[in-house]
């Protein structure tokens, strides 16, 4: 792992999946690939009860978080769920609680929180004056362009610019759109002269090119916020800052390394074979992105339907690989 002062300029963060970047994943992405300097955390969620459940709490828990920068996110419409999660996390010694207005799955905007939120300025007025009234903590915002369309977002913006969050961080998708389809980069850069906020973006920096596109795109932006794309490519954060795009000679036996880490952690964690085949399945789904045959990678994990048979099927993957690595490298 190398250090972020090997680095450019940019601050690169790590947009937060849920089910995928909790804190074994973090510690084992900063330790094998590194260039993430900010991660934030998968959301907490109450369900309304001011109860936090026991895999939320490990998550964030300071003695889990030792080598990293971590910034705990919560996804509520309700203001009490808000005070609660707030005065948590800084009993814990944290200074800052970003808030999801991002999340586009159905069941989370239909109920009125994540993307869903974005076009109730009410609500979003109503817990953001009493973050700001009856706590110190220092609030960042995680938002879409909208649910319906992407102007709700510029609705919005009256009401967070009377409040000092410490930025907006935008993904330039509107929440039905789910993940599919082209971000909306001429609707982000109405954002731009839209609120006095300082904004990040995030959306589709999924390889060197891709960033750059957007680093030319919008040069006043120099915070970058990527989710599914270090997944699917550990090494893009530090390719990102180092202005490369040669992986190292030994990619694979490192990605096998992290790949056997998690694996381990997860398979400690998990009771039973199938949660455990479920968890690195949903990770194979984008690991397999960037291998050279990802339709045939995903197929032979797929099948593997035992942890013996698991384990082979990666072997062969990761010797395959390096196979194909050295013969390009000829």
């Amino acid at each position: 792992m190398q250090s972020n002062s090997d680095y450019g300029s940019y601050t690169l963060l790590s947009s937060p999946l849920q089910g995928f970047t909790d804190f074994r994943f973090r510690n084992a992405f900063n330790h094998y690939f590194g260039g993430i300097d900010t991660f934030y955390s998968p959301y907490i969620r109450l369900n309304g009860k001011l109860k936090i459940k026991q895999s939320y709490e490990n998550d964030i828990l300071p003695e889990n978080n030792t080598t990293l920068e971590v910034i705990p996110q919560i996804i509520t419409n309700d203001g009490e769920e808000f005070l609660f999660v707030a005065k948590y996390v800084q009993s814990l010694g944290y200074k800052e609680l970003n808030w999801n207005l991002g999340c586009p799955y159905p069941m989370v905007a239909k109920s009125g929180m994540g993307s869903g939120l974005i076009c109730n300025t009410p609500k979003i007025n109503e817990i953001l004056d009493r973050a700001h009234n009856e706590t110190d903590i220092l609030v960042s915002m995680k938002m879409r362009m909208g649910y319906d369309n992407a102007s709700e977002i510029l609705d919005t913006f009256p009401i967070l610019d009377k409040y000092p969050l410490k930025n907006i961080a935008i993904h330039a998708r509107i929440g039905k759109q789910l993940y599919k389809g082209p971000v909306d980069l001429d609707a982000f850069e109405k954002c731009l002269s839209g609120t006095k906020h300082k904004l990040y973006y995030n959306g589709d920096i999924t390889s060197v090119a891709a960033f750059k596109k957007i680093e030319e795109r919008f040069p006043s932006i120099d915070h970058f916020m990527i989710g599914r794309g270090i997944i699917a490519d550990p090494f893009l954060p530090s390719m990102i800052k180092n202005n490369t795009t040669e992986y190292p000679e030994n990619r694979w036996s490192i990605f096998s390394d992290f790949h056997d880490t998690i694996y381990q952690q997860y398979d400690e964690y998990l009771s039973g074979p199938t949660p455990i085949q479920m968890k690195m399945l949903g990770f194979w789904e984008y690991f397999s992105e960037t291998t050279s045959n990802p339709h045939k990678t995903y197929k032979a994990i797929k099948k593997a339907t035992n942890s013996f048979k698991y384990k082979q099927a990666v072997g062969e993957i990761f010797a395959n690989e390096m196979k194909v690595e050295k013969s390009v490298r000829r």
